[in-house]
């Protein structure tokens, strides 16, 4: 079995439907003794540029091991989707199980105060100063 890493955009107005999706999608891997390594929802994001007038789309990313038919079966079901905008399958020399850069992201930007200083335990961020006009 080969290893890959799909990323897939669902339209925003279907995120609600994520959850249930990827149940499908993992449950179709397992049935066929494949694996689910790592599974990441990366929420809500901007798109680089509009795709049929959305700006926004809900990513989700996965890197599993499975074989070419289930491949072929995920791939057809991510085509013929209404909800899934866009995806991207790519083969992986082997498994990846430490989170993404997108995730790491995510974690540094949670434990850093308000302006870019990480804050020490029990201490509260220093408040930014709002600028006023001159009258």
């Amino acid at each position: 079995m080969r290893h890959y890493e799909i990323v897939f955009i669902v339209h925003p107005d279907q995120s609600e439907q994520v959850p249930q999706m990827v149940e499908r999608y993992k449950g179709l891997i397992a049935q066929r003794s494949g694996t689910v390594h790592r599974l990441e929802d990366w929420g809500r994001r901007q798109l680089a540029y509009p795709l049929a007038k959305v700006h926004k789309a809900h990513y989700v990313l996965m890197n599993i091991e499975c074989d070419n038919e289930t491949l072929k079966e995920l791939e057809h079901s991510f085509k013929f989707s209404d909800a899934v905008l866009r995806h991207l399958i790519v083969s992986m020399p082997k498994a990846h199980l430490t989170p993404s850069p997108m995730m790491r992201e995510e974690k540094s930007k949670s434990m850093m105060g308000e302006r870019g200083v990480e804050s020490r335990p029990g201490e509260a961020p220093e408040p930014s100063r709002v600028e006023r006009p001159v009258a």
